[in-house]
């Protein structure tokens, strides 16, 4: 129950509802208990008129007293346990909302390298069922059986009073339930984390399959997809039998011990009646609080079994909340994630920084980076960008051009040497400050459900109207988007479903330009393109492009042909820095693919693809780096 109690201590901005639910459980315990004590008077004049000590007219004004007290008690426990039900249920969603913004920000705030590494579908099965576990947990425990504790606690004082060897029987109910629980649930919860590492991996898949259905239906793959998810699914029946056989074989030990309990109390107070020591109505009393303490033990197999769920989802909460942060992670995301209530937070865009004057704008000083250790995919890259200048970079797929590109939008930490934009060290920079001042069109777009209004302003959300209207002009999409009914207001659906991909570009180029930073990246921007889409989107790129530092990873050599320098990679090293003229004539990579698209071999030809480039003319069918 640590886990449990961690999470209550890190959320303890909630400390109102937690008093609450400890108030307003003990008046409504207190209510309860009114009852019985009502009962024992009430019994006790019946039996003495009926043995003649009163006279029925003598009581009745007596039964109906207590009756009205009864119903008076028991109308005023309804509403308490119905207002510790409210706070309860209010408590709770509090609670899931602190954890999914505490989980959501620490996600936000993982370096890259985590999530090369997860299942997306994987990671948001772990917070459904992570964060439901410990709330409707709280919510159970707060609402019905924190009640019955405090209850069972009063009535072990009462049956101390009346008969002390009664409340030593019933304080044995608790730890011979606990003891037999412990012994249970070891091996219950190991069976549990199998059954989660099954339902997260189906879940996984299924979140994939769902993103990319047109795939799935497109090789014809829908039945086996089925068959894998029903599969998976099936071993948590094959894991759930031997776990529920054992946590209801344990249980019914554990029911065994608490009738035979009850059977030794019953006894003890039908006996200590018939033998005069309690009264009649003692007696209805001590069973009707006796049947107040069965009730939460009965209740434990239930609450104990939530609890562990909750446990078990608390686990895999805190291991997500323990990976270490991104070093350069935006000091809100962090603070959102050591809050113990929902923090304000300051959602204004971060500035772009102002390059420097005479200084680069983008400066590798022998830089060396590898995704896993000892395998460098680039090795002592050296060059710079100056202000307003555009270069290209040529190598083959895997050759490290798109890792430039991770690394200039600060996605990784490089290995050795040292990376300057806008003429400071990204070590120096925020995640926010480096991404602000770094504009980008990758070759997927990448757009959100919404209109296209709110994905143009993605990167501003205060633009107004016209700034958003101007960007799309100037990225060549105005035409196309107001010819849809609703215009910019148009719903694109999850990824831009809605769009074409040449319509997809033009948006993500309008988003790119309303960003407004000093350095761009396109990360083979055009290359998913048909011919015609791409002259479209390329008259957008060639607006957003002037008066920007460009960095481009081009797949055809005619996009890179007036750019002012080319940077040649071969497995990771610097081969060559030139302009274009300059590269064409000295007999290195660059010299080497122009004369390939001179050449119709189909050798060529595949060479050529091979560094991400086609031929004009030719579809587009280059693999991403």
């Amino acid at each position: 129950m640590n886990s449990l109690a961690r999470i209550l201590r890190s959320a303890s901005a909630l400390w109102p509802f937690y008093l609450g639910v400890v108030l307003v459980s003990t008046v409504a315990a207190a209510l309860g208990l009114v009852s019985p004590f009502i009962l024992r008077e009430a019994t006790d004049t019946i039996v003495g008129t009926l043995r003649g000590d009163t006279t029925v007219a003598e009581v009745t004004t007596t039964l109906l007293m207590l009756a009205v007290g009864l119903l008076l008690a028991d109308l005023a426990n309804t509403a308490m346990t119905n207002l510790g039900g409210y706070i309860g249920d209010v408590m709770a969603m509090r609670m899931r909302q602190i954890l999914s913004t505490r989980y959501y920000a620490k996600l936000l705030a993982l370096p890259q390298r985590y999530f090369d590494n997860q299942v997306t579908g994987t990671v948001i099965a772990r917070l459904d069922r992570s964060i439901t576990s410990i709330t409707q947990f709280l919510q159970s425990f707060s609402n019905s059986f924190f009640p019955m504790l405090i209850q069972v606690a009063a009535v072990l004082v009462i049956t101390t009073w009346y008969y002390w060897p009664l409340t030593i029987l019933l304080a044995l109910l608790f730890p011979i339930y606990m003891w037999l629980t412990t012994l249970t649930s070891k091996r219950w919860q190991k069976l549990e984390g199998q059954k989660n590492e099954q339902i997260d991996l189906a879940n996984g898949r299924f979140a994939e399959v769902i993103g990319q259905v047109k795939v799935v239906k497109s090789f014809v793959s829908e039945v086996r997809e089925l068959d894998d998810f029903g599969s998976r699914y099936g071993r948590t029946v094959d894991i759930t039998r031997p776990q529920s056989r054992w946590w209801h074989t344990m249980d019914t030990a554990r029911g065994a011990a608490l009738n035979l309990i009850f059977f030794a109390i019953y006894l003890l107070l039908f006996f200590r009646t018939l033998n005069g020591f309690f009264s009649l109505g003692d007696m209805v009393m001590l069973i009707q609080l006796v049947n107040m303490a069965k009730q939460p033990v009965f209740m434990m197999s239930w609450i104990v079994d939530a609890a562990q769920r909750a446990i078990a989802g608390s686990r895999d909460y805190f291991k997500v909340m323990e990976e270490e942060f991104e070093p350069t992670a935006n000091t809100q995301l962090i603070a959102a994630t050591q809050a113990s209530g929902v923090p304000e937070l300051d959602a204004t865009p971060v500035q772009p920084l102002a390059p420097v004057a005479g200084e680069p704008v983008i400066d590798f000083e022998h830089v060396t980076f590898s995704y896993l250790p000892g395998e460098p995919v680039i090795r002592d890259v050296d060059f710079d960008v100056a202000r307003g200048e555009t270069i290209a970079l040529v190598g083959e797929s895997g050759g490290g051009k798109s890792t430039l590109v991770n690394l200039l939008l600060g996605l990784y930490p490089i290995d050795e040497g040292r990376l300057r934009v806008c003429g400071r060290d990204i070590t120096e920079l925020s995640a926010a400050e480096l991404r602000a001042s770094v504009g980008v069109v990758f070759q997927e777009a990448s757009l959100f459900s919404g209109t296209i209004a709110e994905n143009i302003a993605y990167g501003r959300p205060g633009a107004t109207g016209d700034e958003i209207r101007e960007v799309a002009r100037r990225a060549n999409a105005h035409d196309f988007i107001e010819r849809f009914p609703k215009g910019y207001d148009t719903i694109i659906g999850e990824r831009g479903l809605r769009l074409s991909g040449g319509q997809k570009q033009r948006v993500a180029v309008a988003r790119a330009m309303l960003k407004d930073a000093p350095v761009l990246l396109l990360d083979e921007a055009t290359s998913a393109l048909d011919t015609r889409s791409e002259r479209a989107v390329q008259a957008g790129l060639d607006e957003l492009m002037k008066n920007r530092t460009t960095v481009i990873i081009a797949h055809r050599l005619s996009t890179i042909a007036g750019v002012d320098k080319i940077i040649t990679l071969r497995e990771g090293v610097v081969d060559e820095i030139g302009s274009p003229d300059q590269l064409a004539a000295s007999g290195g990579i660059y010299a080497e693919l122009l004369q390939l698209t001179a050449s119709s071999s189909a050798a060529d030809r595949a060479r050529l693809r091979r560094y991400g480039l086609v031929i004009d003319g030719e579809d587009n069918t280059v693999e991403h780096e």
